[in-house]
């Protein structure tokens, strides 16, 4: 399935050697819904910025999606809209290599495995093995080490955070050849109700002077620009992946009147009035993002040089 894939559906590793290039974070949004992968796009392509278009296995489970339905809505939106900047489709958190595997086979760019939970030689098997099996198939690979904590349980199950440790990610790189690190330094998924976020930039420092793997920064959602901005303009190179998921589905509720999450189906069956409510939100969301804290608007011309 989508083996033949448009020229601009790229790899997270190409899409984030020019995001560390030119100092901006390549956007990784999950619209949780497949109907509100158009408005992602739509933001996309109106503010000429790469971006990576994801949802994680925990998503997949709470809407009620197939990676085969999610990534069959992706291309047929990227046709539709004639889509030209360059997108990822990349898998979030994950932890079994069968959904990996079937992802792949959709059409997915890029996966993520998250064996963060497990111990260190447990956690460079398993990434190892799905590595392996990625880069035979031309797919890229983002691992966790450390535990990055959540505040809303829908990507991860716990809210522990155990901080990434530098030199441990350096044999971590080594060992198991991954493309992208996630990388546990402050941030949580989710909204931040109690803590405040923060982000441990000497952590940062620390794990690019060992290694020279993309840094991925998870729980984007609801951190000052600032504090982004300054991870991804170390001089050294520092965080090219932010992830955001949660602000968009806030936005979306929120234009719909809505506090409860809804399932991909109740999406779906919105009268077309609200669905269109919903993806402007989406799409604004997403573009201000774009523009204010990733710093990518008008970056996709630098993929065509």
């Amino acid at each position: 399935m989508n083996q033949l894939k448009p020229k601009n559906i790229i790899s997270l590793t190409e899409a984030l050697q020019m995001a560390e290039k030119f100092q901006y974070a390549t956007g990784s949004f999950s619209p949780r819904y497949t109907a509100m992968i158009k408005p992602v796009l739509k933001a996309g392509q109106k503010n000429e910025s790469p971006i990576i278009v994801q949802i994680s296995q925990k998503e997949l489970e709470r809407y009620g999606i197939t990676p085969f339905e999610f990534a069959e809505e992706f291309y047929k939106q990227v046709e539709e809209l004639a889509i030209s900047v360059p997108v990822v489709l990349h898998l979030d958190h994950t932890k079994e290599l069968q959904v990996i595997k079937d992802a792949i086979e959709a059409g997915f760019t890029s996966v993520m495995i998250d064996a963060s939970e497990r111990p260190f030689d447990e956690n460079v098997a398993i990434t190892k093995e799905v590595v392996e099996y990625a880069h035979a198939n031309g797919v890229s690979v983002e691992a966790e080490l450390g535990m990055i904590g959540t505040t809303d349980f829908i990507e991860t199950d716990k809210d522990e955070e155990l901080y990434t440790d530098p030199v441990e990610a350096a044999e971590f790189v080594k060992q198991t050849s991954v493309d992208a690190l996630a990388v546990s330094c402050g941030t949580a998924h989710g909204v931040y109700l109690v803590r405040e976020p923060k982000v441990d930039y000497d952590r940062l420092k620390a794990i690019r002077e060992l290694t020279s793997v993309h840094l991925v920064l998870h729980g984007g959602s609801g951190v000052p620009s600032e504090m982004v901005q300054k991870a991804f303009q170390l001089p050294t190179g520092g965080v090219s992946k932010v992830n955001i998921a949660t602000d968009l589905e806030l936005s979306l509720l929120k234009a719909l009147g809505r506090e409860e999450r809804m399932t991909n189906v109740e999406c779906s069956q919105l009268s077309s009035d609200l669905l269109t409510v919903g993806q402007d939100a989406v799409e604004t969301t997403v573009s201000e993002k774009i523009n204010d804290f990733l710093l990518s608007a008008n970056k996709s011309n630098h993929f065509n040089q």
